[in-house]
């Protein structure tokens, strides 16, 4: 909060509203707002809830207008003293400035946990990231190391298969070479058994000739 915002800011935890009519005003130099002032006050003995000082006089608490009629500036400080008049402003930019300090405090305090809290999360950031980085080197070995087994494998296949189609245009050649043999050999029976048929047809031919 800077020094000229119009607005002070409760000083009851966790309600930090803005203040603009009534307030509770205590000697520790705290302010809050009617409700949480209305809540804390009218126990006996009053503690401040911000700083948990005892209030036990009754001029350690006080209920404030914080926006006065035109009337009652006027009738605020008429008929003091200039010193009176002086003292009691002093005391109140006094009690002002602590507030702005306060305030300060309080949101160097929010930046500090939020800076912290951001130099984690990126620390956090980093270290996932370097993770997920070696996670990724170290698949891309596994990738590299499965292509060259890849490319082993497509060798041998190659060779393998130069192999098979040696070894098929082996086995044709054979079966040619067997076929042509198998009807060589038939060949050769079907004269033999052509022949014997002759002679054996030559021989009943002569012999009832003879006879």
């Amino acid at each position: 909060m800077a020094v000229c915002d119009d607005l002070l800011l409760c000083n009851f935890p966790k309600c930090r509203g803005k203040l603009s009519s009534r307030a509770w005003v205590t000697a520790c130099s705290h302010i809050f707002c009617e409700q949480h002032g209305s809540g804390e006050f009218t126990r006996s003995p009053a503690v401040c809830p911000a700083c948990n000082s005892t209030l036990s006089s009754k001029m350690d608490i006080a209920r404030t207008e914080l926006n006065p009629s035109e009337e009652n500036k006027a009738m605020m400080l008429a008929g003091l003293r200039p010193e009176i008049v002086l003292d009691i402003c002093s005391r109140a930019l006094a009690f002002w400035t602590y507030q702005v300090y306060q305030e300060r405090l309080y949101q160097e305090y929010n930046y500090s946990q939020a800076e912290g809290h951001l130099k984690q999360m990126e620390k956090l950031y980093t270290q996932q990231v370097q993770s997920k980085e070696s996670e990724l080197l170290a698949m891309k070995g596994e990738v590299n190391s499965l292509k060259k087994i890849l490319e082993e494998y497509k060798r041998k296949y190659s060779d393998l298969s130069e192999k098979l189609m040696e070894r098929n245009r082996q086995y044709t050649k054979l079966q040619g070479m067997y076929d042509g043999l198998r009807l060589r050999n038939i060949a050769v029976t079907n004269r033999e058994a052509s022949t014997s048929r002759e002679r054996s047809h030559h021989d009943r031919s002569g012999h009832f000739g003879f006879m």
